[in-house]
């Protein structure tokens, strides 16, 4: 049991750094091209993605993160699990607000592309919001990752 449990709390781990990674590179190139139909029909794919995937990943996570610290003897509030799940935190802090943005990218986008409009400066706005929240959430994911893999005494 308690290697299946490991098993999807890692799975879990990849599903989040992969799935952030590859929404950042299908926005930012889909972006890069200014072209509001694809940039919506990107971002739509963006969002299922994040419901999808991250969304799940993100529930799952402290639950077999807990169980796996508990059969480990681990308290939750000790040393490098308790900053794992500080960084959690920071992780869903930024997570959140990007799943609205995203949304809010592709609504923007797929109204200019139905009105053969540019990008309107509201979406600028809202993209650059968007890219810097990334680089907090993907360097904290990343921070979570090395604490699981070395598990250093803090």
């Amino acid at each position: 049991m308690q290697d299946l449990l490991l098993f999807a709390h890692i799975i879990g781990a990849c599903v989040l750094l992969g799935t952030g990674a590859g929404i950042a590179f299908f926005m930012l190139i889909s972006q890069r091209s200014q072209n509001p139909a694809m940039i919506a029909h990107v971002a739509g794919i963006v969002v299922l993605a994040d419901w999808v995937f991250t969304a799940t990943a993100a529930v799952a996570q402290p639950i077999t993160g807990a169980l796996l610290a508990h059969n480990g003897g681990w308290p939750l509030s000790s040393g490098w699990v308790f900053w794992s799940l500080c960084l959690y935190v920071v992780v869903g802090v930024f997570w959140l607000p990007v799943v609205w943005i995203q949304k809010q990218l592709q609504q923007l986008a797929q109204k200019a592309a139905n009105t053969n409009q540019p990008l309107p400066p509201r979406y600028h706005r809202l993209f650059r919001i968007w890219f810097a929240c990334g680089f907090p959430a993907f360097g904290a994911v990343l921070a979570i990752v090395w604490l699981m893999i070395t598990k250093p005494v803090l």
